[in-house]
């Protein structure tokens, strides 16, 4: 099992100013993780420090980790032709980017709207789907596989996910499988995991605390696309049945990486640390 952390998990000490990139790669190191997932934009950013690029490569190899994957927003859905244009050539130049970090794999986002409906899905699909395509072409002269994760409501349940990935139909291109990012959109998360595994180039482990729609949890809480109310949690700590889930990753023979994806209530260092302990040892136990 390659496990490590996504520098997401911990935004909350970058944003605070205790920690900056480089020191939370040591400490991603001495956790005992094998990679972090680089994502720019929480707690550290590409364009503000042109020489960050070779310091998050060396802090790494210094550290004995690998940079696993690299995640970024985007959004093809756009008013103007020279706006759809001009965001796929933003995401092909951090297509480029990826290559210079020496990491594979590469997630981004594809589509946000207000109207989440499967009609409206279906009308855009092959305006994104075109995007997908010509970013994969892009990055597979480098031996980099792109990917679409299952969160932001729209492209988020697992049949859309997959609708997507035939859409695109290269083998470079498949899909960040959150496991717990389905109780958005209010599937039940071991079978959409099941289901959309083969498909699976990274994998995230987050927990979540479910509550019905009709028990008010109060502040901290946010609400699925049905209503239900969610909160981040520790892994192993929540509602999501993570040993099935993880059961069911160790035997499908998935041999990629694992990635930390923290955003609780808790303090991020512990809460990330802690999420990082019981995933190994749950993955021991099935």
């Amino acid at each position: 099992m390659k496990l490590g952390i996504s520098s997401y998990s911990l935004y909350q000490a970058m944003d605070q100013g205790r920690m900056n990139i480089a020191e939370v790669i040591d400490w991603t190191a001495g956790i005992g993780a094998s990679h972090i997932e680089i994502v720019p934009g929480l707690g550290f950013d590409f364009d503000s420090d042109p020489g960050l690029e070779e310091q998050i490569v060396n802090k790494a190899k210094a550290a004995g980790i690998e940079i696993s994957n690299y995640a970024i927003g985007a959004n093809f859905i756009t008013d103007t032709d020279e706006d759809y244009e001009a965001e796929i050539a933003r995401v092909i130049g951090e297509v480029d980017r990826v290559h210079r970090l020496g990491a594979k794999l590469m997630r981004h986002d594809v589509a946000s709207r207000e109207d989440t409906s499967i009609l409206r899905f279906n009308e855009d699909l092959e305006k994104i789907a075109a995007a997908c395509r010509r970013i994969a072409d892009h990055a597979a002269q480098y031996g980099i596989t792109t990917s679409v994760e299952n969160h932001g409501y729209y492209v988020q349940a697992s049949d859309r996910v997959q609708a997507l990935l035939h859409a695109v139909d290269r083998p470079n291109y498949k899909t960040t499988l959150d496991v717990g990012n389905f109780v958005c959109v209010d599937e039940n998360p071991v079978t959409a995991v099941k289901s959309n595994l083969k498909y699976a180039s990274m994998v995230h482990i987050k927990d979540f605390y479910i509550r019905p729609s009709y028990r008010n949890p109060g502040e901290g809480w946010f609400r699925s696309s049905g209503g239900n109310y969610l909160r981040g949690a520790i892994a192993g700590h929540g509602d999501i049945d993570l040993p099935e889930i993880l059961r069911a990753i160790k035997s499908s023979g998935y041999d990629g990486f694992l990635s930390i994806e923290y955003e609780g209530m808790e303090d991020c260092l512990n809460g990330t640390k802690i999420a990082f302990d019981n995933v190994k040892r749950i993955w021991d136990e099935v």
